[in-house]
């Protein structure tokens, strides 16, 4: 059971393909406390997506637990806090888990403020004067506050993506969940995202990055995971990741991108 300051706790985690040839992910076991800023790093196919995507049940687990909130959302009924059993609402669930992917997902055909509004709306059943003003506070909190009434088609790269950051926020998440955020982007354009999501982290926001850049693994990351074909191979400190790595396959990664 996930206690108070693990807020989730993942055992066993397998995702299996092609009849069990393919383990994308192969019993990764780690708990997330609540304020953690957890940066998975690895080589690309080493299952690091699919255990993020595994979170919120975007992947389909073919074995283990992840307890989040005190239930076993891999189930289609888990014991509760009072120990009912009862059934699983993985869309409950996934409103409380923030997601934002490498590519925007916004949608074209509306603005920057009909974007971030529509989910708060129709989902939690918030006054749409409210969202709006809700929406217009967190776009100026990213530098963006003159683009509510902007369509994502006169946007940057980074704009998108401070975009796709602000409209999770709007759900009032307990986690936050980053797919790779900065690798669509043109380099100049990375550090404005990385900086929302290190303002996000002193903010207190428990996160889960998979990222390939190392700098933000190392400065505002406070544990980073590991992952190679589809195992966590190594997890600790940024200093004893990437100061101390122990497992030869982490030293030999670090050794090509560092």
């Amino acid at each position: 059971m996930a206690t108070r300051d693990n807020i989730i706790q993942v055992k066993d985690l397998k995702k299996h393909y092609n009849q069990g040839k393919i383990k994308a992910l192969d019993g990764v076991t780690v708990d997330i406390q609540r304020g953690d800023v957890m940066v998975v790093i690895g080589p690309s196919g080493s299952g690091k997506s699919t255990f993020l995507r595994s979170l919120n049940l975007l992947e389909e687990p073919t074995g283990g637990s992840i307890h989040f909130g005190g239930m076993d959302i891999t189930k289609k009924k888990s014991k509760d806090a009072n120990g009912n059993l009862v059934k699983v609402n993985i869309n409950l669930h996934r409103q409380k888990m923030g997601m934002v992917f490498q590519h925007f997902n916004l949608f074209p055909h509306m603005t920057i403020l009909d974007n971030m509004t529509l989910a708060p709306v129709q989902v939690k059943g918030m006054k749409k004067d409210e969202a709006e003003e809700k929406a217009k506070h967190l776009l100026e909190r990213v530098g963006l506050g003159d683009r509510a009434n902007a369509y994502p088609i006169q946007l940057s790269g980074g704009q998108k993506q401070r975009i796709a950051i602000v409209r999770a926020l709007m759900m009032e998440p307990e986690v936050m969940l980053f797919d790779e955020p900065t690798s669509a982007l043109d380099p100049e354009m990375v550090g404005e995202v990385l900086e929302v999501m290190k303002e996000l982290a002193r903010g207190g926001m428990t996160m889960v990055v998979v990222t390939h850049e190392m700098g933000f693994a190392r400065e505002v990351g406070n544990r980073v995971l590991f992952m190679d074909h589809g195992q966590l191979l190594e997890q600790g400190t940024p200093a004893e990741i990437f100061d101390h790595p122990q497992h030869p396959r982490l030293h030999d990664f670090l050794s090509k991108v560092l």
